[in-house]
């Protein structure tokens, strides 16, 4: 099932905030505004959107402000950020690229190509969330396989250290004991696991349910 995908617009000009209101919302998007940048900074605590459409040149607070605020928030930095700016000069256009925003684009504004880098900077971002799932897997993997290995070999060493007149009982215990051990860490990882496996889907998948979202 395709989640609809939340859209910050922060903008002081109220005729460009409607306009993307109206075209975004009826493109399937969920869409909050913001008239500058401390309100834009509330928004994004409460409604904690996909992707922030932020103008530079605002008053109180400019993109520039508070993107720099975002990124260095742990909660919020992963959120990709498309700015908007009437400065076309490649130094703002770098700076901004340095602070973290994921696409720049110059004013005056053409929707379609807004768009088109709408859908671009969120399929980037869903990509790299499958790439991040799947690493966080073979990590678990890698991390499994390491404590069974270190398992066996400690297993095999206690062995080595039994006195030769220990009895059945007490070795059976000591079986025992480490199995469980073992095994409950293998159960741990394996939830590990599913939980992120749950959340996780193939690519053509992903690439059909992107395409759904925004057409």
């Amino acid at each position: 099932m395709n989640v609809q995908k939340k859209i910050l617009i922060v903008d002081d000009e109220t005729i460009n905030l409607d306009f993307f209101d109206v075209m975004l919302s009826k493109l399937g998007f969920s869409v909050e505004m913001a008239k500058d940048g401390v309100q834009a900074l509330e928004k994004a605590k409460q409604f904690h959107p996909d992707l922030i459409l932020l103008d530079n040149i605002m008053p109180k607070m400019t993109g520039w402000e508070v993107t720099k605020i975002l990124k260095n928030d742990p909660k919020f930095k992963e959120i990709p950020i498309v700015m908007f700016s009437a400065l076309d000069d490649v130094k703002d256009k770098v700076e901004g690229f340095e602070l973290g925003v994921d696409d720049y684009i110059t004013k005056p504004f053409n929707f379609a190509e807004v768009l088109a880098r709408i859908r671009a900077v969120l399929r980037n971002r869903e990509l790299y969330a499958q790439i991040v799932a799947r690493e966080s897997r073979l990590s678990l993997a890698e991390e499994l396989s390491r404590d069974i290995k270190q398992n066996l070999f400690d297993f095999e060493k206690k062995l080595d250290e039994l006195d030769v007149s220990i009895d059945g009982a007490s070795l059976n215990e000591m079986v025992r004991k480490y199995l469980a051990e073992l095994d409950a860490r293998i159960e741990k990882t394996i939830a590990e696991w599913d939980k992120l496996k749950k959340n996780e889907i193939d690519l053509p998948m992903l690439e059909t349910q992107i395409r759904e979202n925004m057409d």
